[in-house]
């Protein structure tokens, strides 16, 4: 629901305001805006009188503003920000709106940007825009409208849509070993690679062959790419996902370290805030997520 009238100041009012504060004198302010500084004073002056609030300290040399005047100032700079934003992806995609995607990097680039043509060909009139994320943020004060998340439901403030768990297989460069290892436990005896999001996979991997496994150490990485390539050029092994693995086994750039099927560490999810729920890309596009998972992976 929105504010009454009398709560909500005019554009121009604002912007006189923001640009004050970001400027530091009304003279600045006005060749800013391309107004007279008078204007500009005359603008403040009106949304002093609406907000019932001093603005504008006015026993000072310089224009300046108080620091209620300074809060809001940064509070309207948010929004005057995403006005804008808003206006130009309307103006872009005028049919049916946009979606701000954020991506984790590998999941992105590996299993939804190959598919992602197949949305785009379906939905002519949503833009999907993409950004990538390692680590959950806030969705307050983000043109963000959901992301792909890795782990457990721990992203607080959102609603999830489980997608598929995450299957991983230990590879490494086939110069860095004469034979896959025998056993999980040979696999100690060789350097491990890390992902710094998720740092304790190996335990994980390793707990779940019953090899006692604890504080290990090696080279970590921000992300399963930049692991990928230290994997292939035998700096170690890697836990890696099976759509990385597998399409890096069958180049022969990378081999099973050692055999067996690969092991669940977690679950990919879609999450969105809960205010975003009936945007209505971001309902096409959970649709659309739903039929190429397929309806065993949602629970």
């Amino acid at each position: 629901m929105i504010a009454p009238r009398r709560f909500l100041p005019s554009i121009p009012s604002l912007l006189a305001l923001e640009a004050v504060d970001r400027l530091g004198s009304a003279s600045a302010a006005a060749e800013d805006l391309s107004l007279t500084q008078s204007a500009v004073s005359r603008q403040l002056k009106q949304l002093e009188e609406q907000m019932g609030v001093d603005l504008i300290a006015r026993d000072q040399m310089r224009m300046q503003l108080t620091p209620a005047g300074a809060g809001f100032a940064q509070e309207a700079r948010g929004i005057l920000t995403r006005l804008a934003q808003a206006s130009v992806k309307l103006r872009a995609n005028p049919d049916g709106g946009s979606l701000n995607l954020s991506i984790l990097p590998s999941f992105g680039l590996h299993w939804l940007a190959p598919r992602l043509k197949d949305f785009v060909a379906g939905h002519p009139g949503i833009t999907v825009n993409l950004q990538t994320h390692n680590l959950p943020f806030s969705f307050e004060g983000s043109t963000t409208q959901a992301a792909i998340h890795y782990g457990t439901r721990d992203w607080p403030g959102v609603e999830y849509l489980p997608l598929m768990p995450k299957h991983v297989l230990p590879v490494c460069a086939p110069g860095l070993m004469h034979a896959p290892a025998a056993t999980p436990e040979e696999l100690l005896n060789f350097p491990l690679l890390h992902l710094e999001t998720h740092p304790d996979s190996w335990e994980q991997w390793f707990a779940l062959h019953e090899v006692p496994a604890e504080k290990l150490r090696g080279m970590l990485f921000d992300q399963s790419s930049a692991m990928t390539q230290a994997a292939v050029h035998g700096l170690g092994v890697a836990l890696l996902p099976t759509f990385i693995a597998e399409a890096e086994i069958a180049q022969g750039r990378l081999q099973l370290a050692v055999p067996g099927a690969p092991v669940t560490l977690g679950s990919y999810f879609l999450v969105w805030p809960q205010d975003r729920a009936t945007d209505y890309p971001l309902l096409k596009f959970r649709d659309w997520l739903i039929g190429q998972i397929g309806p065993q992976e949602v629970s």
